[in-house]
């Protein structure tokens, strides 16, 4: 490696190797993706529609077709308390398994938030910042989000508010006090505190929760205080290109253990930050560079929205607040049942990831909930990581393909291990009592 090394757009500079640039699929699409529409005049959103919740220079990612964007500064800076983020062979898995399959993972859970949801939200605090606002709030479900977004907050200096689904609230109490070391107050949802939440409650006092009730709550404190923006953790645009540094990092490591690329890429499916930010710089790349890498969501069985929604325009909350996405979804009222997938609970699948789902650029599976968790089971006990919940559905749909011959002998297979598992071991609990 050479002092005078040049970075290309996308590249990687020679002092820490995380990444310049985001990267963003939308640049790359054979078709243009369908717009955002606004939920009063059904016209596409302009960036005036979306200044009541995003700062400038979130909004601007939001709308860019622009392939490689600048990752700023100070961003990148607190980008190396975790990142480059670690590719590992899993040498014991393949033993294991007594494949002829190579098997990468690539492991987030080294973030001190303990999963891959930093990336966004130091970048979304960041910007925010940098446009003078003080508050920022948003929803979490089993709340690797929620954490993330309150340690950001921590670290340039903004408070934060969390509605966290009622249902992860009252069984995971560490991921809640979690966000209340990092300075963050946090709500079960549906609260009292919303007139969202209160209509809720009123109608169904008994409720669970949901992802989309929680988006309502967040979204209608934000728009009610000029001092706050409300800030998500997946599904837009902005969310995937920030999380893009995980596929272009697992691109830049493979090449350097002598492998030309991946041929399977598998990644959890919720609401598409996971999945997205590994898998979009593959996509890309199959598509200008006619490259032959299958990427494949893995969602749960209950709350399947690629494999089971339909691909149409929904709204993002419960409430109907948000723009209208073209997206698959299982309706805006759907209330999965309260399984322990964690985040992986969302009734639509961000729309960057519906569109190439919807163009055969990618496949889907969904696994239920006992084969996800053996899979983790095994995982943990050949490579010694806990994967967390979410994760698993990764885990399970790799080891899928490579017991049912599906992937061939020799080929690469790539796994994205979202994050650990070490505040979720009651649901391993729950699966070790059975």
């Amino acid at each position: 490696m050479t002092d005078n090394l040049k970075v290309k757009p996308g590249g990687f500079p020679i002092d820490n190797q995380i990444p310049s640039h985001w990267y963003n699929l939308a640049a790359d699409f054979p078709e243009p993706m369908p717009p955002y529409l606004n939920p009063q005049t059904k016209e596409a959103i302009t960036a005036q529609d979306l200044q009541p919740l995003f700062p400038p220079g979130l909004i601007e990612l939001e709308m860019s077709k622009e392939r490689y964007i600048e990752i700023p500064q100070r961003i990148r800076e607190l980008y190396t308390n975790f990142r480059p983020a670690p590719l590992y062979r899993a040498h014991n898995l393949e033993r294991e398994l007594g494949t002829k399959c190579r098997i990468y993972y690539k492991y987030e859970g080294n973030s001190p938030a303990g999963s891959h949801k930093p990336n966004s939200a130091i970048a979304q605090a960041y910007y925010n910042a940098v446009a003078g606002i003080k508050r920022l709030t948003t929803e979490t479900g089993a709340g690797q989000w929620g954490a993330s977004l309150a340690m950001a907050c921590s670290m340039l200096g903004m408070q934060c508010e969390v509605w966290q689904v009622r249902t992860s609230y009252d069984h995971k109490p560490y991921r809640r006090l979690q966000m209340e070391v990092y300075g963050a107050k946090c709500h079960a949802s549906p609260s009292e505190l919303t007139e969202s939440g209160r209509k809720i409650l009123a109608e169904h006092p008994d409720t669970t929760g949901s992802l989309g009730m929680a988006i309502s709550e967040a979204v209608e404190s934000a728009v009610s205080d000029p001092q706050a923006h409300y800030a998500l953790g997946s599904v837009m645009n902005q969310v995937l290109i920030h999380q893009s540094v995980i596929g272009l990092e697992a691109q830049e490591q493979l090449s350097k253990a002598g492998e030309s690329g991946a041929d399977l890429v598998f990644g959890c499916a919720g609401g598409g930050s996971n999945l997205g930010g590994l898998a979009t710089p593959f996509i890309g790349t199959n598509i200008r560079d006619n490259a032959k890498t299958r990427v494949v969501a893995c969602e749960p069985a209950a709350c399947p929205s690629l494999t089971k929604g339909e691909y149409r325009y929904d709204y993002g909350d419960a409430s109907g607040l948000t723009p209208l996405m073209k997206m698959y979804t299982l309706g805006h009222d759907f209330v999965p049942d309260p399984i322990h997938a964690g985040g992986l609970r969302y009734h639509g699948m961000a729309p960057m990831i519906s569109h190439a789902y919807h163009l055969g650029l990618m496949e889907a599976r969904a696994y239920p909930q006992e084969e996800t968790f053996a899979a983790g089971l095994q995982f943990a006990r050949a490579e010694g990581i806990i994967p967390a919940p979410e994760s698993t559905h990764a885990i399970a749909g790799a080891l899928d393909f490579i017991r049912s011959g599906e992937a061939k002998d020799g080929q690469v297979v790539l796994i994205g291990v979202s994050g650990n598992g070490v505040l979720d071991l009651a649901s391993y609990h729950q699966v070790l009592k059975q």
